[in-house]
């Protein structure tokens, strides 16, 4: 699997590798709990699910966004219990992820169908409420057992140059009537107000597929590691289930880090420094 990973570039170094551009608002993030904007992009160390996070999405490519780390299906009860992972085997059947792997519209057609337009004009394009997405990164961690407890090992390019995991999204409407209260008995005395109007929930999970030889060593599965000239295809393919393969392990490496990165708080350059003697 793939619980956390890290992006330790600066933001010029990140829109020119992908060759896309923060969008507005979106190189700072937003502190669900006070509304206050945080401080804008910064290297992270320490990238973990239910945080928002850089994506570059099916129908915006020139563009960087943030989006939630823990995929809600539009059909969910509640945006609970987001899926951090989807595996590359079922991706394209499993009712979770199937809508997004096909790139479908709110209207149930993929996003480049047209049904339903009037013979002779230009179809009107529809929003995407689902799609796939780049997820920029330069490592990720993996743990495995040993006598003394879970050891977390970073997984990276010898080089450490940064890559494009692959993603899925899903963009979630607010439910019907969403962001206003019951009307009660003060509701009538105006003593109750409406709550601020709730925007679009936008959440992703990161694909993963069997491990290369390196990675088989730590865990049973790998994140899937897009090859730069297949990125593209990832966002546009009708079908790119073939790039969902485990990246070679010839270029890459694993080192033991220390287990503060075991705490989702803690981000630090020091995570990313091996621990080996």
């Amino acid at each position: 699997m793939c619980g956390r990973y890290t992006l330790t570039l600066e933001r010029d170094e990140l829109e020119d590798r992908f060759g896309a551009r923060f969008a507005p608002g979106a190189d700072a993030t937003t502190d669900s709990s006070s509304g206050s904007e945080a401080e804008a992009f910064a290297p992270r160390y320490n990238m973990a699910p239910s945080q928002q996070l850089p994506v570059i999405t099916s129908d915006a490519p020139e563009t960087i966004q943030r989006f939630e780390w823990g995929l809600v299906p539009s059909w969910a009860d509640d945006d609970a219990g987001g899926i951090i992972n989807a595996r590359a085997e079922t991706v394209a059947e499993k009712p979770s992820f199937r809508d997004a792997y096909r790139q479908r519209t709110p209207g149930g057609e993929t996003a480049d169908s047209g049904v339903g337009s009037d013979a002779g004009s230009e179809p009107e394009p529809e929003t995407p409420a689902a799609g796939r997405c780049l997820v920029p990164a330069d490592g990720f961690y993996e743990w495995t057992e040993t006598d003394d407890g879970k050891q977390p090992y970073r997984v990276a390019f010898e080089d450490e140059r940064p890559f494009a995991l692959a993603g899925l999204w899903v963009r979630r409407e607010p439910d019907q009537g969403a962001g206003t209260t019951q009307a009660g008995l003060d509701a009538f005395g105006g003593g109750t107000a409406d709550a601020p109007e709730r925007g679009p929930l936008e959440t992703f999970t990161i694909v993963t597929t069997k491990p290369n030889e390196l990675v088989s060593d730590l865990h049973h599965r790998m994140a899937v590691v897009l090859d730069p000239a297949d990125e593209r295809r990832w966002l546009s393919d009708d079908d790119p289930s073939d790039v969902l393969q485990p990246y070679p392990a010839e270029e890459m490496h694993a080192y033991p880090v220390s287990t503060a990165v075991n705490d989702p708080s803690v981000e630090s350059p020091s995570l990313v420094e091996s621990t080996q003697a």
